[in-house]
């Protein structure tokens, strides 16, 4: 046993004060029986007791309280079944006093043929404890302003940060109230926090408010303040203690992001140039600055170029042209201006020219002196402005989006006594960015509707007019209102012998690239018609153009396919005289016809193949229509509805047309209105007319004898009837000059039966027709033969002339004008 205890006190005890060594602990084992079997020189050290007093004799004699059998017999239980315990015990030191350890004791083991445990201790170390020297050290000098308040809510305690930041002495504080010192500080509502927590006991941690301090007089800062209650011993809540964080720079950080992230839904509402300036000076006044000026360059705002100079455009203009585009201050009227919005200005602040735009840098100036030698001498009405105004701080930020100059924003304080600094710089600038993106954006929108505008108006009828033969109104309705463009049309085309032309049409496709492909067939149409085709062939022909365009395209690759894929057309031609109707369709809906006093009706054309597909016919249906009937071309966009049910569509095109005695403008705009629904899907084109008749009264016609000698006879009525209509003396001789070449020219080469005919219409015409196919061109019109020279003579007399296929033959006509 001695050798055990000997291997026990070999033990060297390590560095004191490291809780995680177990080498400095007292250790010790104990038999079955209470016997100290071994003893450490940790328990030596630790208890006082040397080895040979220990070693042999009870352990119980260590114990300060007499042992509990029961507490004792389960301890052993534990650690026989292979666990150990641990717990606090008082021990008896050598001295006579009295220490209590944290006692741990093993796993049963053997030692020979006893059963041992291992029984190991520490001492209890004292909690630290605060000396009122090192308290007071640490709750004056603390980074963290504190006070305690009585529950009168009086000062009883403030250590040295609070007192710098309020900047009032601690003993002008004592027994005074928070709202009796600072004011500044949202006195009152931090007052109303701290009798919550009188009143309630529960804490309020990290109220953040801005205020004004006597520390501070010119410059807002942010605080961040915990109040919590200070409890008694009979849990009664004797006061508050607050404490005070400066957290100025973490809330201008938070604010400046929440400007930034603001600006960005309350600048750019809207695609117009000028609005969106304006609403970058509205955003930041009062908030940032007191005076916000935005000018822009002239191109600009007039949506030509680009707003920057080129390389190969020479150099940049030292004083570049720009215009007011928005105003703000915090006074009312902007007295501070000395340019209003909307003129001209060319105002640098000085010494800087035009290269302050063209690079791009912010420009601060701190301290504005209007005495400035080079403000009072460049600008000195503005530094008049500046010292009337007290303007003591600005910020100049060009504004230049997508390496685009378009203007310069200027910023300017006076009623905020704060100057700008160099975090206001960045602001100014994102705000600046963010604003110039949008007003490009606005720029470029502007310029490119404006060129839409500008080419749907070239490619629509300007004004439409039906002569004495049609009552015309229109509506048409892009299916992108923004945009104003789209591939539906419609025309209204003069023909020979007071007849119209009608013409509606739907190009695949909405938007430039539908009314680009819009336009090339307005104009084929126009060609075509002017030619005097009918609607069958005419149709013919504007197919085998569309899929030459188609051709090109395919050859020229997917890059050049700008124009269309397809498109659908209805052609139609009204004679005021006979009251008939030719038309023509390719895979349009087809016309509406409302009678006078009838029901609406849709009459039954062929659809023929939409354009484009090539290989197939077109066929051509006549109809007639009553004096005063409505005749109406549409685009499916109108009929086709929620339901895209086109019979259902026409049904309700048919009610809404059927309504008698409205105005025709009216009732076109009452029917779009009714049919479309908003926002549409497609583009919409209505054409509507009303019929007239050329009556008897305004046409004479004879039939032409197959005998020279009947020329001078048809002569005279010519004449005659030109006199009957009231027309002067100087038309009658050139429609009789007229009459005589192609009455004489029919006789000669035309097939019999020959028909002379003068129709009074906004203009004369004078017809001659026959059976044959032939017809003449200007060109043959300049031949020397007889007829040649006859043909050239009606050339030069008439406004204009030319010759049409008719189901009987040909027809040459002429027109003068009326005086």
């Amino acid at each position: 046993m001695e050798s055990a205890r000997e291997g026990f006190a070999a033990g060297t005890p390590g560095a004191p004060g490291d809780p995680f060594d177990a080498s400095t602990d007292a250790a010790a084992v104990i038999s079955e029986h209470g016997v100290v079997v071994g003893w450490t020189r940790g328990a030596e050290t630790l208890l006082g007791h040397a080895a040979a007093d220990v070693v042999g004799a009870s352990a119980a004699r260590l114990l300060v309280m007499p042992a509990d059998p029961a507490r004792l017999a389960g301890v052993v239980e534990r650690c026989r079944a292979g666990n150990g315990w641990s717990g606090q015990i008082a021990v008896r030191h050598r001295d006579g006093g009295s220490l209590d350890l944290q006692l741990r004791v093993s796993a049963a083991f053997r030692i020979g043929d006893t059963e041992c445990f291992l029984v190991s201790a520490r001492a209890q170390r004292q909690p630290w404890t605060m000396g009122q020297s090192v308290l007071g050290g640490f709750l004056t000098r603390s980074p963290v302003g504190m006070a305690v308040m009585d529950t009168e809510l009086r000062y009883i305690w403030l250590n040295d940060t609070l007192e710098r930041f309020g900047g009032v002495p601690r003993d002008e504080r004592l027994g005074k109230r928070l709202s009796e010192m600072l004011p500044g500080l949202q006195a009152e509502a931090l007052e109303g926090l701290m009798r919550k927590v009188l009143a309630t006991g529960v804490p309020v941690t990290d109220y953040e408010y801005v205020g004004w301090s006597w520390a501070d007089p010119h410059r807002q800062r942010a605080y961040a303040t915990s109040f919590f209650p200070l409890v008694a011993a009979d849990d009664a809540v004797t006061g508050v203690c607050y404490m005070v964080q400066d957290v100025t720079e973490r809330w201008n950080a938070r604010q400046l992001l929440t400007m930034v992230n603001e600006a960005g839904t309350s600048i750019g509402t809207t695609l117009d140039v000028m609005r969106t300036a304006q609403e970058l000076a509205d955003f930041t006044v009062p908030r940032f600055a007191d005076f916000v000026i935005v000018d822009l360059l002239e191109p600009v705002l007039s949506t030509e170029g680009h707003g920057a100079w080129l390389s190969d455009a020479g150099p940049a203009p030292a004083r570049p042209a720009m215009r007011r585009a928005a105003l703000r201050s915090v006074r009312d009227g902007t007295p501070e201006a000395v340019v209003q919005v909307g003129d001209a200005v060319d105002f640098l602040p000085p010494p800087h020219d035009t290269h302050l735009l063209i690079e791009g840098e912010p420009l601060l100036i701190p301290i504005l002196d209007p005495a400035d030698e080079l403000w009072a001498t460049r600008a000195p009405l503005r530094a008049a402005r500046i010292r009337e105004f007290g303007l003591h701080s600005v910020i100049f930020v060009p504004m230049r989006a997508r390496n685009t100059v378009l203007g310069l924003t200027t910023f300017a304080r006076s009623l905020n006594p704060v100057s700008f600094g160099t975090d206001d710089v960045l602001l100014a600038r994102e705000l600046v960015a963010r604003a110039a993106v949008c007003v490009d954006n606005a720029r470029r929108y502007t310029r490119e509707h404006t060129a839409a505008i500008t080419l749907q108006r070239s490619l629509l009828p300007p004004a439409l007019t039906g002569g004495t033969a049609l009552d015309v109104a229109s509506s048409y309705r892009p299916a992108d209102p923004s945009g104003g463009v789209g591939g539906d049309w419609f025309d209204v085309i003069p023909l020979s012998g007071a007849r119209m032309a009608l013409v509606v049409g739907d190009v695949v496709g909405h938007g430039i690239t539908a009314a680009a492909g819009m336009g090339r067939l307005r104009t084929a149409v126009q060609t075509l018609a002017a030619m005097e085709m009918p609607p069958d062939d005419l149709l013919a022909h504007l197919d085998d153009l569309v899929l030459r365009l188609s051709d090109e395209e395919a050859v020229a690759g997917a890059a050049a396919r700008s124009t269309f894929i397809g498109a659908t057309c209805l052609y139609a031609v009204y004679d005021p005289v006979t009251r008939r109707c030719a038309m023509a369709r390719a895979g349009h809906p087809p016309p509406v016809v409302v009678a006078p006093g009838g029901p609406a009706y849709f009459p039954e054309i062929p659809a023929g193949p939409p354009l484009g597909l090539g290989g197939m016919a077109f066929e051509a249906t006549e109809i007639e229509l009553p004096e005063n009937s409505l005749f109406g071309l549409y685009t499916d966009g109108l009929i086709e509805g929620c339901d895209q049910d086109l019979e259902r569509g026409m049904a309700r095109l048919a009610k809404a047309l059927s309504r008698s005695g409205e105005d025709l403008e009216a009732l076109c705009t009452s029917a779009v209105r009714g049919l479309v629904p908003v926002p549409q899907s497609d583009d919409i084109a209505l054409l509507l007319t009303r019929t007239h008749v050329l009556g008897a009264d305004r046409v004479a016609s004879w039939d032409v004898p197959p005998d020279p000698a009947a020329v001078g006879d048809l002569r005279a009525r010519a004449t005659r009837q030109i006199e009957a209509w009231g027309l002067g003396p100087e038309l009658a001789v050139t429609t009789e000059l007229i009459v005589s070449e192609l009455v004489t020219n029919a006789l000669r080469y035309a097939a019999p039966p020959i028909r002379l005919r003068l129709l009074r219409d906004a203009r004369l015409t004078c017809e001659v027709g026959d059976a044959s196919s032939t017809a003449p061109r200007l060109r043959h019109a300049r031949s020397t033969d007889e007829g040649g020279r006859g043909l050239f003579l009606v050339a030069q007399l008439a406004h204009r002339w030319g010759s049409r296929y008719t189901a009987e033959g040909k027809i040459i006509w002429a027109e003068l004008e009326i005086p």
